[in-house]
């Protein structure tokens, strides 16, 4: 549904920035697939060129076998796209932006008012109400459904959760499940590593690179080490002893705890009074991991 070959973009200036360098990725039809990676990382720039937004420097891509660049009037009649800033008129009501964003696409509400239902629901008792006015997850719900009003092919979420409460990002994924059931394939990126299991599969992205494509489960599974977690009473001195001893190959903090690497059978730390254990990675261990790879 979306391929993607060797695409890259810089962007000018004193000092330019290279914010793609030869992406490749390949987006199954139905297919719920995560851009995971963090500010900088050039989610927003691959997003904007899948949506005829932006000029990729150098290579190709398209979108149900429709290319990105010639066929840019087709795409956007057939894709939903939800940007990272909420976009939407906030001097309108939710009621006159769905019915905006309908006629734009000379349909209307009740033509796919089933595909936006669950959604809108719980939304509607404020449809009077002015989208600048609305919360967080208020204003995420009524920008999801303003990108599904005219039922689309392949849906472009940029960053949807960012800023809103956990209760709101839960339900937001919720509802991208449900959408994945009536086949719309989504593409979407966040910065949260703890969304990378509610895909399919995931790309894990750092300063315009792709460090690794697989399922959330695979990528967590070929993970090289064996994991330890350390506490104790005072980890600032803690992670300063780990980092001074040589059995140690690297570590780091994560939550309350010490996440630690060592080179090998000893795994002994000359610090009183600490708690270890070993644990499974994450995907945030997991990206750790590939950067560490990648900048050696």
């Amino acid at each position: 549904m979306i391929l993607i070959n060797n695409i890259s973009k810089t962007y000018a200036g004193k000092q330019p920035v290279h914010a793609l360098d030869n992406i490749n990725l390949q987006i199954e039809k139905g297919e719920l697939f995560g851009l995971i990676g963090p500010d900088g990382a050039g989610k927003t720039s691959l997003f904007r060129i899948l949506t005829t937004l932006l000029l990729a420097d150098k290579g190709t891509a398209s979108v149900d076998s429709t290319d990105v660049v010639d066929g840019f009037r087709e795409i956007r009649n057939r894709i939903g796209y939800m940007p990272g800033r909420f976009s939407l008129y906030q001097d309108m009501t939710i009621e006159e932006n769905l019915n905006f964003f309908a006629n734009v696409f000379n349909t209307s509400v009740e033509a796919n008012y089933d595909l936006i239902k669950d959604i809108y629901v719980q939304i509607e008792p404020f449809k009077k109400r002015r989208a600048g006015k609305l919360s967080g997850g208020m204003k995420q719900k009524l920008a999801l459904c303003c990108a599904l009003i005219h039922k689309p092919d392949v849906l472009f979420l940029d960053e949807p959760t960012t800023g809103v409460d956990s209760v709101s990002r839960k339900e937001f994924w919720d509802m991208l499940k449900k959408l994945k059931v009536q086949g719309i394939t989504i593409m979407v990126s966040t910065p949260y590593m703890d969304e990378a299991g509610m895909c399919d599969r995931i790309a894990l992205m750092q300063t315009g690179k792709i460090l690794s494509v697989n399922t959330p489960q695979q990528t967590v599974a070929d993970y090289p080490h064996k994991l330890y977690a350390a506490k104790s009473k005072n980890n600032y001195h803690l992670l300063e002893q780990l980092k001074s001893q040589r059995n140690i190959s690297r570590c780091y903090i994560s939550g309350e705890y010490l996440h630690v690497i060592f080179n090998g059978d000893d795994t002994g730390i000359d610090f009183p009074g600490y708690e270890l254990k070993e644990i499974e990675p994450t995907i945030e261990d997991c990206f750790i991991q590939l950067m560490s790879h990648e900048n050696n």
